[in-house]
């Protein structure tokens, strides 16, 4: 693989792209331009709804679908609906009793729209503060069903997201998208809202071939991305799995690994 057959690369958000705090530092700033100069195009897709990742756009001049709920909205940089792939209808109040079976607190993104039941719940402060915006609390989740984009299950106990990832998968198998985007959630989205989805998206979009695409990540939901990538690069803060599904493996978050896998792996 050499720096000029990489025509896209497209980087997951938190854990990758931007550090632990969520800072956008400037090193990472400065290889998206460097990606730009070289006629790369860059792309991003997170677990994040799109309006969460509308603090990206200035900096890092993106001109190329933002790919929300890990594929689940994809939307142009004016936060506009380009494409949209909503959990059926039919399943989501037996999603979310699972999860809260599994003593999980659920959170469901409808549209641009984030509900909870209880603000103070787990990680709600932190989501806000990430995202840039406010939930809407509701009493409960009654009639909450139409185009759901994504719920989510929060919970501290690692084991307890393990566990509900496994009854997921066993009760709804294909009909769900289930993977953990940090530790402590699991995001349940459309069986094609999934970032593989999103690279072959972009790919026919963007009239890029598969093996010009260059992926970056750090969790398990990214390596299927990895696997429709000709370059795949993970995260030095990533788990042993998806190190080794990953080709290439970067310096930590922390460490401005992100710039590090621009310059080393992509531009060279």
């Amino acid at each position: 693989m050499t720096a000029g057959q990489i025509r896209l690369v497209l980087s997951d958000v938190d854990g990758t792209l931007v550090t632990s705090d969520k800072t956008l530092t400037p090193a990472s700033i400065d290889a998206v331009a460097a990606l730009g100069a070289a006629g790369v195009a860059f792309a991003v897709t997170s677990g994040r709804p799109p309006r969460g990742m509308a603090m990206l756009v200035t900096p890092l001049a993106l001109t190329t679908p933002i790919a929300g709920f890990n594929g689940g909205l994809l939307v142009d940089p004016s936060m506009a609906v380009l494409r949209e792939r909503s959990i059926p209808t039919a399943i989501v109040p037996s999603i979310i009793d699972t999860l809260r079976a599994q003593d999980l607190s659920v959170w469901c993104y409808q549209g641009i729209e984030w509900y909870v039941l209880d603000k103070d719940g787990p990680h709600v402060a932190r989501e806000t503060s990430t995202v840039q915006f406010e939930p809407i609390v509701r009493a409960d989740f009654d009639g909450l069903v139409d185009d759901v984009a994504k719920i989510v299950g929060v919970s501290d106990d690692h084991d307890a997201v393990a566990r509900a990832t496994g009854a997921m998968r066993d009760r709804f198998a294909d009909s769900v998208s289930a993977t953990p985007s940090q530790p402590y959630y699991l995001d349940v989205t459309h069986p094609d809202a999934n970032k593989g989805e999103v690279v072959t998206y972009l790919a026919s979009t963007l009239a890029v071939p598969i093996e010009q695409i260059a992926t970056i990540g750090d969790m398990p939901n990214d390596v299927l991305m990895f696997a429709h990538a000709g370059l795949s690069i993970a995260m030095g803060n990533a788990d042993r799995e998806v190190q080794r599904a990953a080709r290439r493996v970067t310096s930590s978050n922390d460490d401005d690994g992100f710039a590090h896998a621009i310059h080393k792996f992509v531009l060279r």
